[in-house]
C-alpha cells in the first residue's frame, strides 16, 4: 500500500513538472485568515480569540498588514493603499451588519438576542464575508473576494457572489443551499429561507462557442420581498416587484408585479393502505 501512494505522488509531481507552482501558495490560508479578522475587528467582543481583544490601533494595523499581503498576491502595485480604502470603510459595513443582524432578531421568532444572531447563524458570517468580499471586488481587487465568498460557502452552505448587489436589512433564515449569482441585484429588507436559487436562466454563447461573459444573468428583487424554502428564481430579465412574495418550491423565469403573491401548485399525495 506505501508503495502505491508512493507511486501516486511520483505521478502526480510528474504531471505539474514545468509548472509554476509558487506564485498562489498560502494565498487562500491568508484570504480566509483576513476574513476572519476583519469580521472580529468589527465585532471584538463577540468574534476575537480569548485574549486577543480585536480592538485598538495595534489591531486595525495588523489587519491592515493582513489585506497588503493578500492584496499583493494578485500582483497590485498599489496595495497599501487598497488596504487603507478597506480599513477606512470597515465602519460603514459595521453599521451595514449591525441592521442585517436586527433583521436577523427581528425576522426569526426563535432568535432571543442580536447575540445569539452573531454567534450563531450561519446568515452572520454569510453576509458579513460578502459585504467585505463586495467592497474588495469594488476595488478592483481580482481573485481574493472569490476566496473569502467560498470560505464562508465551506462553512454555511450559503454561497453569495461577491459581484452581487444587496441592500440593508438582509436575512437569510436557516440558509443551506442558498445561491446568489454575481448580476443579481436585491433591495432592502429582503427575506430569503434555505435552498433559495437567484441564479442564470441560460448562458449566452459567442460565435467561437465560449460563454459570453460580463453580461446581466441573473434577477433582480425588489423591497420588502420574501422567498421561501426551496425556490428558484432565474433570468437577467427577471424582475421581483417590491412586496412580493414567493412561495416555497416555486420555478420562476419570468417577473412578478410589485405586491404579487406566487405559490406553487400542492404535490398531489396519493395514500396507500397499510
Amino acid at each position: 500500500m506505501k508503495q502505491q501512494y508512493q507511486d501516486i505522488i511520483s505521478t502526480a509531481a510528474a504531471l505539474l513538472s514545468g509548472k509554476d507552482k509558487s506564485g498562489f501558495i498560502g494565498l487562500k490560508h491568508k484570504c480566509e485568515k483576513l476574513t476572519d479578522d476583519l469580521l472580529a475587528s468589527m465585532f471584538p467582543g463577540h468574534l476575537s480569540n480569548e485574549g486577543q481583544p480585536a480592538s485598538g490601533q495595534q489591531w486595525l494595523d495588523k489587519v491592515f498588514e493582513e489585506a497588503v499581503n493578500v492584496f499583493c498576491y494578485v500582483r497590485r502595485s498599489d496595495a497599501e493603499d487598497l488596504a487603507g480604502k478597506l480599513i477606512e470603510a470597515l465602519p460603514d459595513i459595521r453599521q451595514m451588519l449591525e441592521k442585517d443582524i436586527e433583521a436577523a432578531y427581528q425576522g426569526d421568532p426563535a432568535a432571543k438576542s442580536l447575540d445569539e444572531v452573531i454567534l450563531t447563524y450561519p446568515a452572520f458570517m454569510a453576509i458579513g464575508t460578502y459585504r467585505l468580499a463586495h467592497l474588495i471586488e469594488g476595488l478592483g481587487v481580482p481573485l481574493a473576494p472569490r476566496i473569502m465568498s467560498e470560505y464562508a460557502h465551506r462553512m454555511t452552505g450559503i454561497d453569495i457572489h461577491p459581484g452581487a448587489t444587496i441592500g440593508p436589512w438582509f436575512f437569510i433564515d436557516h440558509g443551506t443551499g442558498v445561491v446568489i449569482g454575481e448580476t443579481t441585484t436585491i433591495g432592502e429588507h429582503v427575506k430569503l429561507y434555505q435552498h433559495v436559487t437567484i441564479g442564470a436562466k441560460s448562458f449566452a454563447v459567442g460565435a467561437d462557442g465560449s460563454l459570453v461573459k460580463g453580461i446581466k444573468r441573473h434577477p433582480d428583487i425588489g423591497n420588502n420581498v420574501v422567498i421561501y424554502a426551496g425556490a428558484t428564481l432565474l433570468g437577467g430579465d427577471t424582475v421581483i416587484g417590491d412586496n412580493a412574495v414567493i412561495g416555497g418550491n416555486v420555478w420562476l423565469t419570468h417577473s412578478v408585479p410589485e405586491g404579487e403573491m406566487l405559490l406553487a401548485e400542492p404535490p398531489q399525495i396519493r395514500r396507500r393502505p397499510r
